[in-house]
């Protein structure tokens, strides 16, 4: 071990640590060359330190706290046929220096003090066709020039023949005082019914009997990796916690969305993914071909906000009054007041100002008064730092609106406001103080999400988002100690008669989450937590909401509609993480090569899912529309 007082099987029980991304993918992208004679990539340990030291830097600066050493094909069967195999051994034992000067530089630079470690890389021989002791000596080669230089441990990557991994993790087991060694193999599902090649348990089982202390997938397919953990969590080992999971996916992967083949991996899908995977177990999560420090750097922030939830959603308050009931609530507002009674609802989302001009704010007001005026609209939501920029909080932009439109305490609000409310940005302490805040200003109706992470441009200050609860945990919060009168602590909010909040509580819903299991799991802790009602992410695909169906009985659940405002929009939305736009919706919008037209047919497929909402009986409609308040009143006024 290096530079780490900790061990490194000791950090992975205590949670899920962040690997680096692709090394290939991203020497390429940096040379623009592919791996060849006389630019072999392994050789670079040695003939171009300098670019392999500032890869490993930019992974750790992305959040990275595993560097994976250059030494992928750095065996002998891929070594010599490029006339690099005399320098073997010192290809490896470069590789792990490098590494670890690149931690030291890292270290020293930014005064971190979270441990960092080095996995030594072996991947497959160059055909894969030797025998087990064949294989055992092209690898003991390798293996000894790595352990020789110090690593934290071995990780054996996109291994396709299970007889070669079981050679190496002999051999490794033949040896004393051995590092841990984490097997990955590149499994993949083929054909209709997804059979894996090779079976995935086989592997595991496999590879736990001889001594694998973290098992796992690499180069695969987002959705596989999510797959493989379905496929092996009730295998033993795994289950009773004998060894760690581990995914390093890569960054993408072809899907059949409609009749096209289409993939939807961006740098925010990885991350989403990644506290999906670390939410279900995987303790080792990282990249692998095209996952570069960008996908590592969301990863890093997804998971950042899996420290959320868990820790204090178990504390019960004791004492208080009983929680504030639907009767009380209702005199929230208009929107609160049909949710409760089954009536259909409808709000309208409404992002808050980017900066100061007075022009924007004034606009804002202006669509506000409108919307209020046209008597089809319950309520207002405002967002809250939507996608992880910064915006005007949504407590102080209700108090622009309303100072601009004249909505005083006296003459009450012309709709009711629905402040967003995320944990990203606030600890318990300063979440607490908001909610009392949104309580003195009269704002009553809360819709806690868990938030995106700050996603800031390369010249903005590095902005960390802070995650001590979720929205689970926020609805616990404001419905089990608030709405009884108690703070977070059980403590009485004053020590008059009824001192109790009567927030009426809303939270998200993803209908096609990556992870559909969890996303319902979620769904039902926040009901057995609360919350009054649910608005779903924009949704196009209506047999989405199958797996809502159990639901509607327990809460009102407000379906999201979208008004796209044109082909490349509908484009960009696609690739938001739990979006999927069906290919006839493309289609129709990309008949017209005319944007107003688009706007037009955009305008024509959200009225007709407002429409089918209300027809089916949801209880009311969510509706976003980045585009023109006329397009919002269009659709309001013509699915009335």
């Amino acid at each position: 071990m290096g530079s780490n007082d900790m061990d490194l099987l000791t950090a992975l029980a205590s949670g899920p640590i962040l690997a680096d991304g692709a090394m290939g993918s991203y020497i390429f992208e940096q040379t623009g060359r592919l791996s060849e004679a006389n630019h072999v990539y392994e050789a670079l340990n040695i003939d171009s330190p300098d670019l392999i030291r500032q890869i490993h830097f930019a992974y750790l600066s992305a959040g990275a706290r595993c560097l994976t050493t250059n030494t992928f094909a750095a065996n002998r069967t891929r070594l010599a046929p490029v006339g690099e195999g005399v320098r073997l051994a010192e290809i490896n034992r470069a590789g792990v220096r490098l590494a670890r000067e690149a931690i030291s530089s890292f270290q020293r630079q930014t005064d971190a003090q979270s441990p960092c470690f080095v996995l030594g890389s072996i991947g497959p021989t160059h055909e894969t066709n030797e025998s087990q002791q064949q294989a055992k000596q092209v690898y003991a080669e390798q293996l000894g020039a790595l352990l020789e230089a110090g690593v934290d441990a071995i990780v054996l990557e996109t291994f396709t023949f299970l007889p070669h991994l079981r050679a190496v993790l002999e051999l490794i087991g033949e040896g004393v005082n051995s590092p841990p060694v984490f097997a990955q193999m590149s499994l993949q599902q083929r054909g209709e019914e997804a059979t894996w090649d090779p079976d995935p348990v086989a592997f595991v089982e496999t590879a736990a009997d001889l001594g694998a202390a973290v098992v796992g997938v690499n180069c695969c397919a987002p959705w596989e990796a999510s797959a493989f953990v379905d496929a092996v969590e009730q295998v033993p080992a795994v289950r009773q916690r004998h060894i760690h999971l581990s995914a390093m996916p890569n960054a993408g992967g072809i899907q059949r969305i409609g009749h096209r083949y289409m993939t939807r991996v961006n740098p925010e899908y990885m991350g989403k993914l990644s506290r999906t995977l670390a939410d279900r177990g995987v303790r080792l999560i990282g990249g692998c071909c095209e996952v570069h420090p960008r996908h590592v750097r969301e990863m890093r922030n997804f998971l950042t906000s899996r420290r959320a939830g868990g820790k204090t959603a178990a504390i019960v308050a004791t004492n208080g009054h009983a929680p504030v009931g639907d009767e009380v609530k209702k005199d929230n507002g208009p929107f609160s007041r049909k949710i409760k009674e089954g009536t259909f609802a409808v709000s309208v989302e409404v992002v808050p100002a980017r900066g100061t001009g007075p022009h924007v704010l004034a606009r804002k007001v202006e669509f506000v008064r409108h919307l209020a005026a046209s008597g089809l609209v319950d309520a207002l939501d405002v967002t809250d730092g939507s996608r992880g920029i910064p915006l005007m909080p949504p407590g102080d932009f209700i108090n622009v609106l309303r100072e601009g439109l004249g909505w005083t305490t006296s003459t009450g609000d012309g709709v009711e406001f629905i402040a967003h409310f995320t944990s990203r940005d606030l600890n318990v302490l300063g979440l607490q103080s908001r909610l009392i805040g949104y309580w003195g200003n009269r704002i009553h109706n809360m819709l806690f999400v868990t938030g995106d992470p700050p996603k800031m441009s390369p010249t903005y200050p590095r902005s960390t988002a802070v995650f001590d609860l979720d929205s689970v945990d926020m609805i616990h919060r404001a419905q089990g100690f608030m709405n009884r009168g108690l703070d977070f602590g059980g403590q009485p909010l004053g020590k008059h008669a009824d001192p109790r909040t009567h927030f009426t509580i809303g939270s998200g819903f993803e209908p096609e989450a990556v992870d559909g299991a969890h996303e319902l799991d979620k769904l039902r802790h926040k009901i057995d937590r609360g919350a009054d009602y649910i608005m779903t992410q924009p949704v196009f695909r209506y047999e989405s909401f199958n797996r809502l169906e159990p639901f509607r009985d327990q809460v009102a659940i407000l379906v999201g509609v979208m008004i796209l405002t044109g082909l490349e929009h509908a484009r960009r939305v696609a690739e938001i993480p739990g979006v999927s736009i069906p290919a006839d919706f493309l289609d129709r919008l990309g008949a017209y090569p005319d944007p107003a037209d688009q706007a037009k047919v955009a305008k024509d497929i959200a009225l007709e899912q407002a429409r089918w909402v209300k027809r089916q009986g949801w209880a009311g409609l969510y509706l976003m529309s980045p585009g023109s308040m006329q397009l919002t009143l269009d659709v309001l006024q013509a699915g009335d």
